[in-house]
C-alpha cells in the first residue's frame, strides 16, 4: 500500500481480512505520524497466521470463510453473567444463571469462561532494590550471584536498611549448553528456573555427599577476581560439580511440563541449544529419544532451582519485607529454545518480535523473540500463558511484565524482513489481562507494567484500572506537550507505580552524571551526528536534574544522593534504586544497541555482597528512600 493517497477495491479487501486477524495496515509512529504498511509486508504477517492473501481471490475466499471459532468467554467477578445455562466451575459444583461467578476458569456449554478479579489488592508503599542477580558477588558464591545471594540480600536489605521490595533480573532458564546465553531476556523457557543461579554448597545434595565429594566440589569453584563475569567458567564449573553431586540425588519421574522441559535439555546437552537444527526425529518431541538418566538430571536441577527461589523468598517475607521479591518476566523466548519445541504451534514460526522505527533507532529493532499467536492462544483458552504465569509466580511475590503493551500488540517482522519492514499483530488484551490478573491474584503477587517508550495511553491507563502498577523513570519524566519538555515534579508522578531513577537498559545515575554514556557510544561509533552536541545535549539534562532537585528543597552538594532524594518525593507505591546508583558505579548493565561491542550482562558491582549493605553511600541512599513523605 505504501504512499497510496486512496485504496483500491483490492487494498480495501485487504484491509478488511487484515482487521479481521489482528494485523495493522498502517500505525502512528513515535511522533504520532502515520505509517502504511506496505502491501506485501501484510500479506506475509497474515501467511504467518495461516491466512492466504497473496492474490485478490485468495482475499476474496478468506473473507468468504466462515469465522472461526470464539474464544473464552473473559468477564469480571462483579459481573452478572446472564442465562440460561448452567456453568461448571473450574473445583467442582455448579451454578445456574443468571449468576455472578467467582474467580477461576469455569466451563459453560462447552466454552471456557474466565473470571478475574475486578483489581488487585493495593500494593504497600515500599522502597527497595532492582537487583542484577547475577552482578553480585559474595563469599558463598562462585563467580557471579546466586539465590544464595538473593536470600542474604533480600534479608539484609529488610533488617538492616528497612527495604521492602527486590525486583530480580529474569532468572527463567536458559538452554544447558555452551557458549551460554548472558542475557537474560532470551531465555529458552520463561515457565522454569535457571540453574545457572543454583548455590552448590546449598544443595542438600552436597550435604549427604562423603568428604571426597565435597572437597572434590569445592575445588571447582572458579576465581572470583575476573574484570568481567564469565558466564561459561562459572556454568561448566557448577554443571561439573552437579554431575559429582548426581549419585546422592533422589531420582525422581518428572510429569507434565516438567517432563518436557527435562527431556529439551538432555538432548540439547547432546545435540545444542537450538532444536531446530537437531536430528530430524529429535525435533519432534513425539520422537524424540533424549537419554532416560539426563532427563531425570535436569527435572532434578529444576526441582533444586525451586527450592532455593522458595527459600530467598521466604527470606525476605521472614525478614519483615512489606512486598518481597518481583520476578520479571520477559517479551519472549529464544525462537529454538524448549517452550517453542514444546509447544511451538503457540508460536508464529519465524516471526521475530521488535520495534518500528523511531528517534533511536532509525532502522527498527529486531530482538529475535517469536511471538505468540493470538488465534492459537485463544483456541488453547490461553493455557500457554498461564503456564508461563504459574512458572514466574510460583516463587515470587510479584510480577513485572516486560514491555507489557505486547499484551495489546507486538511488532512482528517477517521472515527475511528487515526490522522496519514489520507491522504490529493485535491481541485479545481483555483476555490477556484477564488471565494475568486472575493468575496474580491466586498468587497474592503484585503486578508491575513496564510500559516506557512508545506506548497508547489506554494502556497505562488499563493497568491502573486492574490494581496493577506502571513504570515512571526520572529520566522520562517529562511533559512532552510543553515546548522545552520541562521534567515533571516528582510530587505529580502517578501513584499507581514503580518508579525508578533509571533502568538497567539506561545511563547509571554517576554514569549519567558523569555522560558515560555519551562517552561510550562515541567509543562505539554509536552516534551518527555531532557528539560535542551529544554531550551539550547531557549536560542540558544534568542541568535540568539538578535545578528540579533544588526546587524540591533537595541538597545537591552530593548529586547521586540529591536525586534519590527527588525520587523520595513521588507518590508512587514502589521506589526503587539500583546497587549500581547508590555506589557511584558508571558502567550500565545493558547497552542496547549492542552485542558483543559492549560487555552486556556481565558487569560486576564494584562493591561485594558482605559490604554492600553497609557502604556509606548505600546506607545514605537508602535513609533518604526510608524517609520518604506518607503518601
Amino acid at each position: 500500500m505504501g504512499e497510496k493517497a486512496k485504496l483500491s477495491r483490492v487494498d480495501e479487501d485487504l484491509a478488511e481480512l487484515a482487521r479481521r486477524h489482528g494485523v495493522a495496515t498502517r500505525y502512528q509512529d513515535a511522533d504520532r505520524r502515520w505509517v502504511d504498511v506496505d502491501a506485501d509486508v501484510v500479506v506475509a504477517v497474515l501467511a504467518r497466521l495461516d491466512v492466504d492473501a497473496a492474490t485478490p481471490e485468495a482475499v476474496g475466499r478468506a473473507l468468504s470463510a466462515p469465522p472461526a471459532d470464539e474464544g473464552p468467554l473473559v468477564l469480571r467477578d462483579d459481573v452478572v453473567l446472564d442465562g440460561p445455562g448452567t456453568v461448571e466451575l473450574e473445583h467442582g459444583g455448579a451454578v445456574d444463571l443468571p449468576a455472578v461467578l467467582p474467580p477461576g476458569y469455569h466451563r459453560l456449554a462447552g466454552r471456557t469462561v474466565i473470571v478475574a478479579p475486578r483489581t488487585l489488592p493495593p500494593v504497600p508503599a515500599a522502597w527497595g532494590w532492582m537487583l542484577q542477580l547475577y552482578a553480585v558477588r559474595s563469599a558463598g558464591s562462585w563467580g557471579m550471584g546466586d539465590y544464595g545471594d538473593l536470600a542474604e540480600f533480600a534479608a539484609r536489605s529488610a533488617a538492616e536498611l528497612g527495604a521492602g521490595v527486590v525486583l530480580v533480573n529474569p532468572v527463567q532458564a536458559i538452554s544447558p549448553t555452551f557458549p551460554v546465553e548472558r542475557s537474560p531476556y532470551s531465555p529458552s523457557s520463561r515457565r522454569f528456573a535457571n540453574p545457572l543461579y543454583l548455590r552448590i554448597v546449598d544443595l542438600p545434595e552436597f550435604t549427604r555427599a562423603d568428604g571426597d565429594t565435597r572437597d572434590r566440589v569445592l575445588a571447582l569453584a572458579p576465581a572470583d577476581d575476573s574484570a568481567l563475569i564469565d558466564y561459561d567458567a562459572v556454568w561448566r564449573a557448577k554443571l561439573a560439580a552437579l554431575e559429582l553431586l548426581w549419585p546422592f540425588a533422589d531420582r525422581v519421574e518428572p510429569t507434565g511440563d516438567l517432563l518436557g522441559y527435562a527431556r529439551f535439555c538432555a538432548l540439547a546437552r547432546e545435540h545444542g541449544p537450538d532444536w531446530r537444527t537437531w536430528p530430524t526425529a529429535q525435533q519432534d518431541p513425539e520422537t524424540a529419544t533424549p537419554d532416560h538418566d539426563r532427563v531425570l538430571f535436569h527435572a532434578w536441577l529444576h526441582r533444586a532451582c525451586e527450592a532455593q527461589l522458595d527459600a530467598a523468598r521466604r527470606a525476605a517475607r521472614d525478614a519483615g519485607m512489606a512486598v518481597g521479591i518481583v520476578h520479571d518476566l520477559p517479551v519472549g523466548v529464544h525462537p529454538g529454545g524448549a517452550d517453542t519445541w514444546a509447544v511451538r504451534d503457540a508460536f508464529a514460526a519465524d516471526v521475530r518480535v521488535g520495534a518500528p522505527p523511531d528517534a533511536f533507532t532509525r532502522l527498527g529493532q529486531d530482538w529475535n523473540l517469536p511471538p505468540w499467536r493470538p488465534d492459537r492462544l485463544a483456541e488453547q483458552d490461553y493455557e500457554p500463558f498461564r503456564a508461563v504465569l504459574r512458572g514466574v509466580l510460583r516463587h515470587a511475590d510479584g510480577i513485572r511484565v516486560d514491555h507489557v503493551a505486547g499484551l495489546w500488540r507486538l511488532w512482528w517482522i517477517p521472515p527475511g524482513e528487515p526490522a522496519r519492514r514489520g507491522t504490529y499483530v493485535h491481541y485479545d488484551s481483555e483476555a490477556m489481562l484477564a488471565v494475568l490478573a486472575l493468575e496474580a491474584y491466586r498468587a497474592g503477587a503484585v503486578v508491575v507494567g513496564e510500559d516506557l517508550g512508545t506506548v497508547e495511553p489506554e494502556v497505562t491507563e488499563t493497568l491502573h484500572r486492574d490494581g496493577m502498577l506502571s513504570s515512571a523513570v526520572l529520566w522520562f519524566m517529562r511533559d512532552y506537550d510543553t515546548p522545552g519538555h520541562p521534567l515533571i515534579p516528582p510530587g505529580q508522578w502517578p501513584v499507581g507505580a514503580m518508579a525508578s531513577i533509571s533502568t538497567h537498559d539506561l545511563p547509571t545515575v554517576a554514569g549519567f552524571l558523569a555522560a558515560e554514556h555519551v562517552r561510550v557510544r562515541a567509543d562505539l561509533g554509536l552516534f551518527e551526528g555531532d557528539v560535542q552536541r551529544e554531550l551539550e545535549a547531557a549536560g542540558t539534562e544534568r542541568a535540568d536534574l539538578v535545578a528540579l532537585a533544588e526546587r524540591e528543597g533537595v541538597d545537591t552538594d552530593d548529586l547521586v544522593t540529591a536525586l534519590h532524594g527527588v525520587l523520595a518525593r513521588a507518590p508512587s507505591s514502589l521506589l526503587l534504586t539500583s546497587p549500581q546508583d547508590a555506589v557511584g558505579d558508571t558502567r550500565q548493565p545493558n547497552l542496547p544497541g549492542t552485542v558483543d561491542e559492549y560487555p552486556n550482562w556481565r558487569i560486576p558491582l564494584s562493591v561485594p555482597l558482605d559490604r554492600l549493605l553497609a557502604d556509606d553511600r548505600v546506607v545514605r541512599v537508602a535513609r533518604v528512600l526510608a524517609a520518604r513523605p506518607d503518601r
